[in-house]
């Protein structure tokens, strides 16, 4: 029997389906008495499964005003372009939707800024 590279067998698993790389899991499991920790078909999806499973757009809520409460107004005005009365009635509304459908980065930074001015932050 000829010996195969490990080249020749990367291209090899390259053309195969799915479904074929699960039976070979199997067969070599069975065939060797061990278990693999993540097989080759759950981890091709599992990556895609992991990045369709991060949100795209989440939701930034503030839960509670904390202790500064006109700090508080200050922020979610400078980060919503709401005027005075309008940020300040959001604030008293806690909890409430300060801004939705946004990138979880921009939700980070929104929440670090409420959060140093005293208030409570919830991120969906």
């Amino acid at each position: 029997m000829a010996k195969l590279t490990t080249a020749e067998i990367i291209e090899s698993l390259k053309e195969m389906s799915l479904l074929e790389l699960n039976d070979l899991i199997k067969t070599v499991e069975e065939e060797f008495g061990v278990t693999a920790a993540a097989p080759v078909a759950v981890a091709a999806g599992g990556a895609v499964e992991e990045e369709a499973a991060a949100p795209t757009e989440v939701t930034v809520t503030l839960k509670e005003v904390g202790g500064s409460k006109v700090g508080v107004i200050k922020v979610v005005k400078e980060i919503t372009g709401l005027g005075m009365m309008d940020a300040k009635k959001l604030v008293d509304g806690a909890p409430s939707t300060v801004k939705e459908n946004i990138k979880p980065e921009e939700a980070e930074e929104i929440k670090s800024q409420l959060e140093a001015a005293g208030a409570v932050v919830e991120v969906k």
